[in-house]
């Protein structure tokens, strides 16, 4: 199908067959995901009482499935992309369901839990670079920037309402309930993908699985743009995983709040997201993404920056401890920023890695690239587990760093051109 029309409208975008499912499952499997994520956190300080464990844990189900994503990455180009996110979806919803129903009746011990996040972990990339990898497929180039503020806003619009119910649910049901819950919720996903079709892709192979898996990694490394994104994101998310320990900790220990506030503070940044990514993706990105690349992780550092001073601060209740309102008003502002500053950013991280990425290779260039990309995420929330049950201010300090360091990085290490990638001329024979 060929598409030439100038119509760059959400309209246009929403009428390429197909999308309107994916769009629907996508919608359903992020704010999942968004919900287990702060659900498994909230889960692992209420029932161990252990930072360092939900470090642990959070590293668990996600470092594991990025560990593979070479070989996840073949499979996918083998395979097609709608099964092997219905294989992830269910594999999740099982998981999920065992582990509330075992510690329902106080039968998870803690080494029994990293296990399960562990085997969940493994087929997450299936749907992460699945969903990633439709879009250039199925979607004119001239849309691209309305497709990726779409990708975008799926996370946000997950982000608003997936960690508040989440947070809620543990707060008025319990850990076990929430879930529960959220694995139906992946059960209720893998359903909605059922009958939407692959679409037919030519697939550069040596044809065994290990040997596809290395030529992938050898043509990441090779691509001076998806090799530069790697390491500057994958830095900027070590701040990622520090939020997603620290600011539960902070509302809950420091502020002396309830869980439900928690999900209140993540869907700040989820509100203020929506807004600049519907906003930016109605700019043609081309010759743009450098700059929106290198700038957004400066922006990030200062979101960070202002909740130092709650970090800083007395526990709840003990001499000298922070004024709530203000602790609150501090995160809140944080987060906002941080959501602003998120729009352009996504867009142009993820156009420029279609633009200068081989079709033939997008399963495996796209599950090494984002790999690279998030493992950042569970390692520093490993890390900042360990440091804030001693030093919430040195977990913070932690992801400001990180977050400065990715700026500069993604300055030196990201061409603002590369002619022997990019793919700006005409349609493709996918289109």
């Amino acid at each position: 199908m060929t598409h030439r029309s100038d119509d760059r409208s959400y309209r246009a975008l929403l009428a390429v067959p197909s999308l309107a499912r994916i769009v629907l499952g996508m919608g359903l499997a992020r704010v999942a995901q968004a919900m287990v994520a702060i659900a498994l956190v909230l889960f692992t300080l209420a029932e161990y009482r252990s930072p360092e464990l939900a470090g642990l844990v959070t590293f668990a189900s996600i470092f594991p499935g990025i560990a593979i994503s070479p070989i996840a990455g073949v499979l996918l180009d083998r395979h097609g992309r709608i099964r092997l996110m219905i294989v992830d979806y269910l594999v999740a919803a099982v998981a999920l369901v065992i582990i509330a129903g075992l510690a329902s009746v106080h039968a998870l011990p803690a080494w029994l839990l990293v296990l399960i996040a562990t085997v969940m972990s493994l087929t997450s990339i299936f749907s992460a670079v699945g969903l990633r990898t439709l879009f250039p497929l199925i979607v004119p180039r001239r849309l691209w920037e309305r497709a990726n503020a779409l990708d975008s806003n799926g996370y946000v619009v997950a982000t608003i309402f997936g960690p508040p119910i989440a947070a809620s649910l543990v707060a008025f049901g319990g850990g076990p309930l929430a879930l529960l819950v959220i694995g139906l919720l992946f059960g209720l996903t893998a359903l909605s993908m059922v009958g939407v079709e692959d679409p037919q892709t030519e697939v550069t192979a040596t044809g065994t699985l290990l040997g596809d898996a290395r030529e992938g990694l050898v043509y990441v490394w090779r691509n001076r743009t998806l090799r530069g994104l790697g390491v500057t994101v994958s830095v900027i998310n070590l701040a990622g995983g520090m939020t997603t320990i620290v600011l539960p900790l902070l509302v809950l220990h420091q502020l002396g709040a309830s869980e439900a506030l928690v999900g209140v503070m993540f869907a700040i940044s989820g509100l203020s997201g929506m807004v600049s990514a519907l906003l930016f993706g109605r700019i043609d990105t081309r010759g743009r993404e450098w700059v929106m690349i290198v700038l957004p992780p400066f922006g990030y550092a200062a979101a960070v920056a202002l909740v130092l001073p709650v970090a800083l601060g007395a526990p709840a209740g003990a001499p000298g401890a922070i004024d709530p309102i203000l602790g609150f008003g501090l995160i809140g502002v944080g987060q906002l920023l941080v959501g602003l500053v998120s729009g352009p950013f996504d867009i142009a991280l993820f156009t420029v890695r279609q633009r200068r990425t081989d079709p033939a290779w997008l399963g495996r260039a796209f599950a090494i690239s984002m790999g690279f990309n998030f493992i950042g995420f569970p390692i520093g929330a490993a890390i900042s587990g360990v440091i804030a049950a001693g030093s919430l201010g040195g977990a913070v300090t932690l992801g400001i760093g990180a977050c400065v360091a990715s700026g500069i990085l993604a300055a030196v290490l990201i061409p603002a051109r590369d002619p022997a990638t990019e793919r700006d001329a005409g349609e493709t024979a996918l289109h």
